[in-house]
């Protein structure tokens, strides 16, 4: 069994962390954390530190090493309150596959982005282990968006269906879910 005081010096930088991304000065060089903020009861270290060792998933750590990480908005999409209702640990991997990475987006449709040399458009999509696949081009932006929402919420259904009996029953319940908006 591991040593507790390894366990709550982990919970408090996880607090410590979380309550940075909800500071302004925080969302000048991460805008995809304006306007975070944290629940009242999550304000409170003791409240945190408990809620989160009761947690399913918390402490967690995955086939590559990788601890589960505290996700804000899949339970409830585009949220900004880190709380307890709001709040549920996942595996890397699943955290992975739900970055939207808008920074880096422009003006076309999540998974979708003009083809240099063909000028037709194309649909990609991360597979949840940090690679690009490429699923096809498209004569629009439109049909390469349908392309990568079927196959974005396949995979996340996939891999749900792989981590069911780990996983939070609001989390699994969120993934089997999930839709792509093409205002995502």
């Amino acid at each position: 069994m591991e040593d507790t005081y390894l366990i709550e010096k982990r919970t408090l930088q996880m607090w410590k962390a979380v309550t940075v991304r909800c500071l302004p000065k925080f969302w000048v060089k991460h805008p995809t954390y304006t306007d975070c903020s944290l629940s009242t009861t999550f304000e409170d270290y003791g409240f945190f530190r408990k809620w989160c060792q009761q947690q399913v998933g918390f402490d967690k750590i995955d086939e590559k090493g990788n601890r589960w990480q505290l996700d804000k908005d899949l339970l409830i999409k585009s949220n900004r309150l880190y709380g307890e209702d709001t709040c549920v640990f996942l595996p890397a991997k699943i955290n992975l596959l739900l970055t939207k990475r808008n920074s880096c987006r422009g003006v076309l449709p999540l998974g979708v982005t003009r083809g240099k040399r063909e000028g037709r458009f194309r649909a990609s999509c991360n597979d949840g282990e940090g690679n690009h696949k490429h699923l096809c081009y498209f004569d629009t932006p439109l049909e390469a968006f349908q392309a990568y929402k079927t196959f974005k919420e396949f995979l996340i259904k996939e891999i749900a269906e792989k981590y069911k009996d780990q996983l939070d029953p609001r989390a699994y319940e969120a993934l089997l879910n999930y839709q792509v908006e093409v205002t995502d």
